[in-house]
C-alpha cells in the first residue's frame, strides 16, 4: 500500500473519530442527569482484574462510566492526529494497524445507550446494534494489535487491505454470534452478553500472544527496540482493559497512564526504526 492510500485510512480515522467525540459530547450534555439512575439499574458490576479485588471495598460511582467513555474517544482522536502528524512520510508497515486499534476506542461512544435509555423511549432494538458496535470495536481492535505483532514477525503486509478484511469478516462474525441481553447493563453500561468468561478468555490469549510475539521479534532480529515495542503493547492492553471495566475512581488514572506510556512506546520506537527508510 503506498503511503498516499495508508494516508487516507489515517485521515478517515481522524474524522470518524471526531464525529464520535462530537455525539458524545452533545449527547452527555442531554443525558447526564440520567447516569445515576442507569449505573443504579445495573444488574451486576463489571468483571476485571482490578475490579474484582476493589468491588467489595467501593461502589460504582454514577458518572465514572461517562468519564471513561469520554477518555476513549479522546484517546482515539489523538491518537489518530499523532499518528498521522508523526508517520504521514514514514514507511512504517506495523503503524496502520496501530493506528486501527487507537481508533477502536471510538466504538465506545456506544455506552451512551443505556442512560440515553433512561432518558428517552426508544425501541430495545437499538440498544442490541449499540452494544454489537461497541463490541465489534473492542474485538476489532484487538485483532488489529496482534496483527502489528504479525507484521513485526515478519507476515507479508504487501496486500494489506485483504488482511483488513479478514480482519474485519472474523470480527462481524464473533459479534453477530454473541448473544446480547436488551433489558440489562453491567456497572460500567456495557450491555450483558453471553459466554463473558470465554471472550474473556480469548481477549487475554490474544494480548499474550501479541507481547510474546514481539519478544521473539526482538530475539530473532536482535533490537531492542522490539522490546520496547512489546512492554507497550502489554501496557495499551492493560490500560484499555482497565479503561472499559471501570466502575469507580480509581481505575481510571492508572488506566491512562498505561495507555499513554505503552502508545509512547509504540510509536516512538516504530518511528525511529523506520525514520531513515
Amino acid at each position: 500500500m503506498t503511503l498516499s492510500r495508508r494516508n487516507k485510512f489515517f485521515k478517515a480515522a481522524i474524522i470518524l473519530s471526531s464525529l464520535f467525540l462530537a455525539l458524545s459530547i452533545v449527547g452527555s450534555f442531554v443525558v447526564m442527569p440520567a447516569y445515576p439512575i442507569a449505573v443504579a439499574s445495573a444488574t451486576r458490576r463489571v468483571s476485571g482484574l482490578l475490579q474484582s479485588l476493589i468491588s467489595h471495598f467501593l461502589e460504582p460511582a454514577s458518572y465514572v462510566p461517562l468519564f471513561s467513555m469520554a477518555c476513549a474517544v479522546i484517546y482515539a482522536f489523538v491518537a489518530s492526529i499523532l499518528i498521522y502528524s508523526s508517520f504521514a512520510q514514514t514507511r512504517c508497515q506495523e503503524i496502520l494497524f496501530f493506528s486501527f486499534f487507537a481508533f477502536s476506542f471510538a466504538f465506545e461512544a456506544c455506552r451512551i445507550l443505556p442512560p440515553l435509555s433512561q432518558h428517552y423511549t426508544f425501541p430495545s432494538f437499538y440498544l442490541i446494534v449499540g452494544a454489537r458496535a461497541m463490541l465489534f470495536g473492542r474485538y476489532f481492535g484487538l485483532f488489529s494489535l496482534f496483527t502489528v505483532s504479525a507484521c513485526a514477525a515478519g507476515l507479508e503486509v504487501e496486500k494489506q487491505r485483504i488482511l483488513l478484511s479478514i480482519i474485519i469478516l472474523t470480527t462481524l462474525l464473533i459479534v453477530s454470534g454473541i448473544p446480547v441481553d436488551s433489558l440489562s447493563w453491567d456497572s460500567s453500561l456495557c450491555m450483558i452478553r453471553a459466554y463473558s468468561a470465554l471472550f474473556n478468555m480469548l481477549e487475554l490469549c490474544l494480548v499474550c500472544v501479541t507481547t510474546f510475539s514481539f519478544f521473539i521479534t526482538a530475539y530473532s532480529r536482535n533490537s531492542v527496540e522490539y522490546v520496547f515495542i512489546g512492554v507497550g503493547s502489554l501496557l495499551v492492553a492493560l490500560g484499555r482493559s482497565l479503561l472499559f471495566s471501570s466502575d469507580t475512581w480509581i481505575t481510571p488514572i492508572p488506566a491512562l497512564t498505561a495507555l499513554t506510556v505503552g502508545t509512547w512506546f509504540i510509536c516512538a520506537r516504530l518511528h525511529r526504526m523506520y525514520l531513515w527508510l
